[in-house]
């Protein structure tokens, strides 16, 4: 589905104001990869963003399961 222009300069406005984003650069001949991550999220049943805040929250509350 085609998005107009002021659609897509609405949607951008609202995600300016509504969150924040953060970069994460992974090498690409280490672990772990975007795919190894990707496939631990979907595994997990989860979204890859779901996945990194969820794994970012346990290490800010002290959970030390991998």
């Amino acid at each position: 589905m085609a998005q107009s222009r002021a659609h897509i300069q609405a949607t951008t406005r609202y995600e300016s104001k509504a969150y924040e984003k953060v970069t994460l650069r992974l090498r690409k001949d280490t672990e772990p990869t975007r795919d190894t991550i990707t496939a631990a999220a979907s595994a997990a049943g989860m979204s890859l963003n779901a996945y990194i805040l969820e794994a970012v929250k346990d290490k800010m509350n002290g959970d030390s399961r991998k």
